[in-house]
């Protein structure tokens, strides 16, 4: 069994955040870069590459210390063969070979892996979903990610593209996403529809502190400015809230009906609003959902936050090189 630690990067739209892993799934070191996507392809992968060496630098180590490298990405991937296809997230990737670009300059073994389904992982070997056989891991922050867990293992779907909840359609014809679809379940119940929906509404003519809160700036306003105006009160953040919390909700009934998991473990950064989100959410899937799928469903908050991504790509690498081995 490899004792190893592993290298891991969870490359996000935003950020990059790189880490040393334990086999235990413990962060030794972890550093955390802008991913400055609008760049291209070339420049970040150079980001990427350049937090591999720092965080190796920085545990005082070289490549023979490690067991490997873990690849945390969103969007369709092809695992077996290591390539980023698209991304919604990170403009102008298309069918870029990124594991065989890292494993290249580094000369250790090296997987990629979908960034939900890393952390869908890592929260069932370490975190919130420990000893569960089958549960599903949501993110909801910029979009809405997933990871599968069946009978104890991680299911990828043939090219490894599997847990691509995020984009189920919601509203038939509703607004277009990344993806190239219409009313996908993340243009409803995610940060960028939230922000997007406070966009309208002001437009309009709404009054709300959102905009005090954007420092008077219409285009400034994000997730989190609703977020805040939301948690002191503002009736109209208040109110886009609860819709999304409704949205939300819908998409947890389908995916209840469909999977009867025994958890959901719900992660991402607009899972930190708690309640004000989680409850209108809670109240429309047991409104939506076949009863008694809901009522075994436990539905819990992640355990390990933003590092269950690098941990769940380190125990990927673990878990292939075990395999192979």
């Amino acid at each position: 069994m490899p004792n190893k630690p592993c290298l891991a990067i969870d490359l996000g739209g935003t950020k990059i955040l790189t880490a040393l892993v334990s086999p235990q799934g413990e962060v030794v070191t972890r550093k955390l870069f802008p991913t400055d996507a609008q760049a291209g392809p070339d420049d970040v992968i150079n980001r990427a590459l350049s937090s591999l060496e720092q965080v190796l630098y920085q545990a005082s180590l070289n490549t023979t210390g490690i067991e490997g490298i873990g690849i945390a990405v969103a969007g369709p991937l092809d695992i077996s063969r290591g390539i980023v296809t698209t991304s919604p997230h990170l403009p102008g990737w298309d069918n870029i070979p990124l594991r065989d670009i890292i494993k290249q300059k580094f000369n250790v073994p090296s997987f990629l892996i979908h960034d939900a389904s890393a952390s869908a992982l890592a929260e069932h070997r370490f975190g919130a979903g420990k000893g569960t056989k089958d549960m599903l891991y949501i993110t909801i922050s910029t979009g809405i990610g997933g990871g599968i867990i069946t009978g104890g293992k991680l299911y990828v779907g043939t090219s490894g593209t599997a847990g691509e909840i995020g984009h189920m359609t919601i509203v038939t014809n509703g607004p277009q996403c990344t993806c190239g679809n219409r009313g996908c379940w993340e243009m409803f119940a995610s940060g960028t529809a939230l922000a997007r929906e406070a966009k309208k509404r002001i437009n309009e003519g709404a009054q709300s502190s959102i905009l005090k809160l954007a420092a008077g700036n219409i285009e400034n306003i994000t997730a989190k400015t609703v977020s805040d105006a939301a948690e002191d009160g503002d009736a109209l953040a208040l109110e886009l809230v609860e819709q999304l919390g409704v949205y939300f909700g819908i998409g947890l009934a389908n995916l209840i009906n469909i999977f009867n998991p025994e958890m959901i473990v719900i992660g991402g950064g607009l899972s930190k609003m708690g309640s004000l989100l989680l409850a209108p959410a809670y109240r429309t899937a047991a409104e939506r959902a076949f009863p008694i799928s809901m009522e075994k469903a436990s539905i819990v908050s992640s355990k390990l936050s933003d590092d269950a991504g690098v941990i769940g790509a380190a125990t990927y690498v673990i878990d292939r090189i075990a395999e192979l081995s």
